[in-house]
């Protein structure tokens, strides 16, 4: 199997966008409304989005399962308080689920969070244990900075986040580590603070030890690790002065990386400096980045032509289209095998 696992549902039905405005407009205003029993999304809606997109491309492309959560820039955590989050929260994780219900064979759900700056991560716990009990999600998206691009929330390695922590232990799922919209204007969203904030949450991770508190917790870093594999020298050189083991052993146990890098340079750089083990395939198509590049009169975002291209034994190539998966998302795996796959 090939697994992307990361995708977006970035082709939602524009009701959806509606009834965020609405509910944007009304923060001072709650009782004017929008109620989340008023947005009405047919399963027919759901399919066109799905049929004529991220499906389509897929089928075109060769994958065959996504890993699905709600569109990253539309989690917004820093818009409104917690009720606003937990709403719009548990709207776009309803979504993703019935997509994963329409399209069984070809997507599964990660969840959003219900995050807001300065409330307390285990806040978002109620979310999280619907998600994995009542759609059978595999994964969830953790944002390191819900203020939207002005950094106030404490480190990832602080206690701050162990009760969410703990709770994804005891489920045995994954974090992607994914920022959303940036509102500082020094940050733009997905050329700077999504790599900033890939790179951040890696550094943050090096100097601490929170992988000697949680042994089995798992981060997937995006979009190639951000600046990590192409200063490799440095993030080494670093943890030496600081004393801290070889990075195989204090961070590749519970550290990975995507590969949303859309050139065939970087991903040839990602797969010789990251051990294959630690690379898990991923295009998040119809994201970011979805023009043809014409240098190559491909799509940049088809990031399978890359992995063919790199230098990899086949062995190497099935660990980073589905092996890696498959370890760092038990629950996704136990569902595959429960289909005999």
């Amino acid at each position: 199997m090939i697994i992307d696992c990361h995708g977006h549902y970035t082709t939602a039905p524009k009701a959806l966008e509606h009834w965020r405005q609405l509910q944007i407009a009304n923060l001072n205003t709650p009782a004017l409304g929008p109620k989340a029993s008023e947005l009405r999304i047919s399963d027919d809606e759901l399919r066109d989005t799905i049929e004529g997109n991220q499906l389509r491309l897929m089928q075109e492309r060769g994958s065959d399962l996504t890993i699905f959560s709600p569109r990253a820039s539309f989690m917004a955590h820093h818009i409104g308080d917690f009720q606003t989050s937990a709403t719009w929260t548990a709207i776009c994780n309803e979504l993703c689920a019935r997509v994963a219900q329409l399209f069984p064979d070809h997507f599964v759900g990660a969840a959003m969070l219900p995050q807001s700056p300065g409330v307390a991560p285990e806040t978002c716990i109620a979310e999280l244990e619907r998600c994995v009990r009542d759609y059978g999600f595999v994964g969830v998206n953790l944002n390191p900075d819900p203020s939207g691009g002005h950094w106030t929330s404490p480190p990832l390695t602080d206690r701050h986040w162990y009760p969410l922590y703990e709770k994804m232990v005891e489920y045995d799922i994954p974090a992607m580590i994914h920022v959303s919209t940036s509102c500082n204007a020094c940050f733009h969203t997905t050329g700077a603070h999504y790599l900033n904030a890939d790179t951040t949450a890696f550094m943050q991770c090096l100097t601490g030890e929170l992988f000697k508190e949680f042994p089995t917790l798992k981060f997937l870093i995006p979009h190639g690790g951000g600046a990590v594999p192409y200063h490799w020298g440095r993030f080494r050189g670093l943890a030496q002065e600081l004393k801290k083991p070889l990075l195989q052993e204090h961070l590749l146990n519970n550290i990975f990386f995507d590969t949303c890098v859309y050139h065939q340079p970087g991903i040839d750089l990602l797969t010789r400096v990251i051990p294959v083990k630690n690379v898990l395939f991923a295009s998040e198509m119809i994201g970011a980045v979805r023009g043809i590049d014409p240098d190559t009169g491909h799509y940049y975002d088809d990031t399978r032509r890359y992995i063919e291209a790199a230098a990899l034994s086949d062995d190497e190539r099935y660990r980073i289209y589905e092996g890696n998966a498959r370890a760092v998302f038990p629950r996704l795996d136990a569902q595959l095998q429960r289909k005999g796959l």
